[in-house]
């Protein structure tokens, strides 16, 4: 295993900059994913991290030792890529062992190396083929395979799932959370798919624009975002962003008069918050409730997408033409051009400044 602390990186390509001041330090064993839209940065942050790129400034320390000097192979790290990158004239065998050999390691060593990865995996049955006779997913596994037969103190995975379909990213990510806790290395995975993100990380880096966004354990980050971006990325489907103005302040709530005329209260420590003040009101889709209540909104159905036992509803807020979704039980349909009152508790409400900063919430949700 390795720990991995990366200072004050930078990295432009001509007058571009694809990372800015990327200080982080990730722990022995942990599973980290950086997550983020294309073009963040994501993947030149791992290559960095690799050997494959050189930052503009910064600094890359593997386990306290500077790793700038120091080629990929040396650092010890392996990579998986979107691509898989196997040799399709040799059979499994072979692309997993050509890294070893090319090390010069003995063929015993070699062989026994290469059985105890194809175990792990499950593809002993699938040694002799060639790439052109797998699936997607077999695919995948050789190069995963390829990585671990070198015993890395660190996996670099650039989106390894992007390639394949929905049933096979769901059982590969199964996968890769079991190899992490059979392998306990670190590892470092890149996406750009936030469920993948969600459910891996044992902590999430969210990156924008080439600089860190936040960083935390998924709950804390999906819970608590620090800005308007972080939460808007995080969540499917989007946390609803309705603009308004502070109408009010209390000891346990700030109201906020929406663009509809709806005044609606949020349990967030006021702080900065003045009377007049322009925010932005957030509200998770599986917040909202149909009802009664004095803290919602009205909105008309415009698209409703079942999903089983739940519906995905979205529409229009009244008089202001804002799109809003929520996430309803299936029991009782919703319709195209239905009139619905969304209600939500002022608990499970967040805010956001004129400049995307959040307001601290007084209750977070479980």
């Amino acid at each position: 295993m390795a720990n991995v602390a990366l200072i004050g990186l930078e990295k432009a390509f001509g007058t571009q900059t694809a990372l800015k001041g990327i200080d982080l330090a990730i722990a022995d064993g942990e599973f980290l994913v950086i997550v983020g839209p294309s073009g963040c940065g994501k993947s030149t942050l791992l290559r960095v991290i690799a050997g494959l790129e050189a930052p503009t400034e910064g600094d890359v320390l593997i386990e306290g030792q500077g790793a700038l000097s120091l080629t990929p192979a040396q650092r010890g790290v392996a990579m998986v890529f979107q691509s898989y990158a196997l040799y399709p004239h040799l059979n499994v065998r072979d692309n997993m062992a050509f890294g070893l050999r090319m090390a010069k390691r003995p063929e015993s060593e070699i062989a026994a190396a290469v059985g105890q990865a194809a175990t792990l995996l499950g593809i002993e049955d699938l040694l002799d083929r060639r790439p052109k006779e797998l699936s997607g997913g077999q695919r995948q596994r050789v190069a995963i395979g390829r990585a671990i037969v070198r015993q890395p103190r660190l996996f670099l995975l650039d989106e390894p799932l992007s390639n394949l379909d929905a049933g096979l990213r769901i059982h590969m990510r199964h996968e890769f959370a079991r190899l992490h806790r059979e392998l306990k290395t670190t590892m470092i995975y890149v996406t750009h798919d936030q469920v993948e993100a969600m459910t891996l990380a044992s902590r999430l880096v969210v990156l924008n624009g080439g600089a860190i966004e936040q960083v935390g354990t998924p709950a804390e980050v999906y819970n608590a975002p620090r800005n308007l971006f972080v939460a808007s990325f995080l969540g499917s489907p989007r946390m609803n962003l309705l603009a308004g103005e502070i109408a009010a302040i209390t000891k346990s709530t700030v109201k906020v008069r929406l663009v509809s005329g709806d005044v609606v209260s949020a349990a967030v420590e006021a702080g900065r918050a003045h009377i007049g003040d322009r925010v932005t009101l957030g509200v998770r889709p599986d917040a909202l409730v149909i009802g009664k209540g004095a803290n919602g909104v009205n909105v008309t159905a415009d698209v409703v997408e079942t999903l089983g036992g739940m519906q995905a509803v979205y529409g229009l807020l009244a008089d202001a033409g804002q799109p809003v979704c929520a996430l309803l039980p299936g029991a009782h349909p919703v319709r195209h051009d239905d009139a619905l009152r969304l209600c939500f508790a002022a608990g499970d409400a967040y805010l956001f400044d004129a400049d995307g900063q959040a307001f601290v919430r007084l209750k977070a949700r479980a």
